[in-house]
């Protein structure tokens, strides 16, 4: 009997052996997310990001507007024009074409913002039938705020000194405590304990879970837009970040439309054009002409000055 074959493989060994095993193929490939493929990404202490698998690229995008064979006598100047046009004025199938397969591990207070992207196709590490890792998300102290005074799902200023020790201890010691309450209930010491199913509701917001999680590309961007938001919570928006970086590679025509008419523009009411069109024409306007309510006009403000 061969030992070695029957030594279960390290994640590490794992990744090697699928990246060391390439396989010929007539589909579209990205060379910029062959990069990234079964690679993790390291996000918050225990996370990480991993493409699985993808389909399509910038090019698929085209040739599902234009329903086309081919490439045909086009030019990437003009592929990226079109992907322009597409993005600027909010068609969303030709972007549908894509999908891309993300393997994450993340903690289950993050998973439970993420899953509010009901765009996407999800199946999640199974407590009911193994049992979870003690790991858990702890954060770092920078991350570590007050809650804000004018914000009521935002943070505040950062807590310092004796503050933050009380506050990391208390983090520490809850997840300890009740990981170890988790492993008594499973009974692995010979009683009849608690079935995983039950034992699994003792533990923390904080504990890692794992799932693979495949979108397409319309979809894709509209989570990433909320949540790579500088707005977006800090926990879920590293996770975006690292995703941010993986499609950049993979359509970086896509990515850059998406950049500049998603993530780097804003979006202007009637109102607002009203009042823009009045200012040019060099009229003094305030919230009380505007016909904004004063939070619209606080955010009108706060771009056009």
């Amino acid at each position: 009997m061969n030992d070695q074959a029957d030594t279960p493989q390290t994640p590490e060994a794992e990744i090697a052996a699928l990246r060391s095993n390439p396989q010929p193929t007539l589909r579209a490939v990205a060379p910029g997310m062959e990069a990234h493929l079964y690679t993790p990404q390291p996000v918050l202490d225990h996370g990480f990001v991993r493409v699985v698998d993808y389909m399509g690229d910038d090019a698929a995008i085209v040739q599902a507007a234009r329903v086309s064979y081919g490439a045909g006598t086009k030019k990437a100047r003009d592929d990226s024009g079109l992907i322009r046009y597409l993005m600027r004025h909010w068609h969303s199938t030709p972007f549908e074409m894509c999908e891309i397969k993300l393997h994450v591990k993340l903690p289950v207070f993050v998973a439970r913002q993420w899953i509010r992207h009901r765009t996407a196709n999800v199946n999640e590490y199974s407590a009911r039938y193994s049992v979870l890792d003690r790991e858990f998300y702890i954060p770092a102290p920078e991350q570590l705020a007050a809650q804000s005074r004018v914000n009521n799902q935002g943070r505040g200023e950062t807590l310092q000194g004796a503050e933050a020790e009380r506050v990391l201890r208390l983090l520490k010691e809850d997840s300890m405590r009740a990981y170890d309450h988790y492993e008594e209930m499973l009974s692995q010491d010979g009683q009849q304990g608690l079935a995983r199913e039950l034992a699994r509701m003792n533990l923390p917001a904080n504990v890692y879970t794992q799932w693979y999680w495949k979108v397409d590309l319309h979809n894709l961007f509209h989570f990433l837009r909320l949540r790579a938001d500088a707005h977006a919570q800090y926990e879920i928006r590293v996770y975006a970040d690292a995703i941010c970086e993986m499609v950049k590679d993979w359509v970086p025509a896509a990515y850059a439309a998406f950049e500049d008419y998603r993530m780097g523009a804003v979006q202007l009411s009637a109102r607002g054009v009203d009042c823009l069109k009045r200012r040019l024409a060099g009229e003094t306007v305030t919230q009380e002409n505007s016909g904004m309510s004063k939070g619209e006009w606080r955010e009108f403000e706060a771009v056009w000055g």
